[in-house]
């Protein structure tokens, strides 16, 4: 077995694995920490030694991968998300200009890369956009048409809520939130226009209920979609080992010659 080879699979050990997970979120407490003026003023250069050796950590990490895998490094999304989101710590003036301070936060978000059960999540997302943006163009139509109807409809008497296409489009982004939709604009709005619900009601039972719930169905059958997947590539796996050694098995016991 090669060095490389060596260093990949105990890179992908649970151990290590899970090691690097404690020290992204050590990390970002650490992170949190550095907003406090008053722990900084008591352990600020304690703080500071610690983020450098969790970034070093990181550096580390990344140098093994890249050394173990060669070009197969840049073929995992993940692997240049890693590099992409540790890039972003050690650029120059990265300690210096305060976004990119701010940006180290990011650093969290290797969790997902690290944890496999998070990688699945996301993917599965990723693979639902597709499907989404069909629903979002639906539900742009549906926006569009209802804020043209409520800016005609109560755009004279409210004009801070449906005065423009603008203000209605985020008014009615609020009602199909259902934040303070009824007490704080439907009602009012019925005190003038005793009829608005017919416009409203429906407008909640499409996108709420209706178009919402869709979007989330399309995200948990990706998911689902997505694990599936992994648990037949795993079963190929286990398969394949399993044969491997059945056939070392064999091989050995063709060697061994019988009895006379």
């Amino acid at each position: 077995m090669s060095l490389r080879t060596s260093i990949d699979q105990w890179l992908d050990r649970p151990k290590i694995r899970n090691a690097i997970i404690g020290v992204i979120m050590f990390n970002a407490v650490l992170l949190g920490m550095e907003t406090s003026d008053r722990l900084m003023a008591a352990f600020g250069p304690l703080i500071v030694a610690l983020d450098h050796a969790c970034l070093a950590i990181f550096i580390l990490e990344l140098g093994l991968k890249i050394f173990a895998q060669g070009v197969r490094f840049v073929r995992s999304g993940w692997n240049v998300f890693d590099f992409v989101i540790i890039g972003i710590a050690i650029v120059p003036g990265a300690q210096s200009l305060s976004v990119l301070r701010a940006l180290r936060i990011l650093r969290v978000l290797r969790v997902v890369s690290a944890a496999p059960r998070l990688r699945r999540v996301v993917e599965g997302f990723l693979t639902a956009l597709p499907g989404m943006g069909s629903v979002l163009l639906l539900m742009s139509m549906i926006f569009y048409i209802g804020s043209v109807l409520a800016t005609e409809l109560f755009g004279d008497a409210f004009d801070e809520w449906f005065g423009t296409l603008g203000n209605s489009a985020y008014s009615l982004f609020q009602i199909m939130t259902l934040e303070s939709w009824s007490m704080g604009i439907v009602r009012p709005v019925m005190v003038q226009y005793p009829h608005a619900w017919a416009f409203f009601v429906p407008f909640i039972l499409i996108t709420t209920f209706a178009v919402v719930n869709l979007l989330v169905g399309l995200i948990v059958n990706s998911m689902q979609d997505a694990h599936n997947e992994e648990e037949k590539k795993s079963n190929a796996a286990y398969r394949d080992e399993v044969l491997a050694r059945l056939a070392a098995i064999e091989a050995r016991l063709s060697q061994i010659d019988p009895p006379k």
